[in-house]
């Protein structure tokens, strides 16, 4: 079944344009099915972790709306058929 990724407009430009990824990486962690997303897309996977795999703190990430970073960061489970949003912080005043 895998887990569907979730882009908007601004991060899609780097997965070839693509808003939706299928990943075959269900039923692990979100480590590693953002190492399978950077496997496939490696500019898209430095724009979501830094150098020692965290996620950049203006990215927010989502499994099936729980928003990770309150539920295990990269060690959080992505069970198989789940949908993982990827969104940029917006700034601004």
């Amino acid at each position: 079944m895998g887990v569907e990724v979730v882009l908007p407009g601004v991060l899609a430009d780097l997965a070839g344009g693509s808003r939706h990824l299928q990943v075959e990486a269900g039923g692990g962690t979100l480590g590693e099915l953002l190492d399978a997303v950077a496997a496939a897309h490696p500019a898209l996977g430095r724009r979501i972790r830094d150098e020692a795999g965290a996620l950049r703190r203006f990215v927010n990430v989502y499994v099936d709306g729980d928003d990770v970073r309150f539920g295990g960061g990269t060690a959080a489970r992505v069970p198989d058929g789940a949908v993982v949003q990827v969104l940029p912080s917006v700034a601004g005043g």
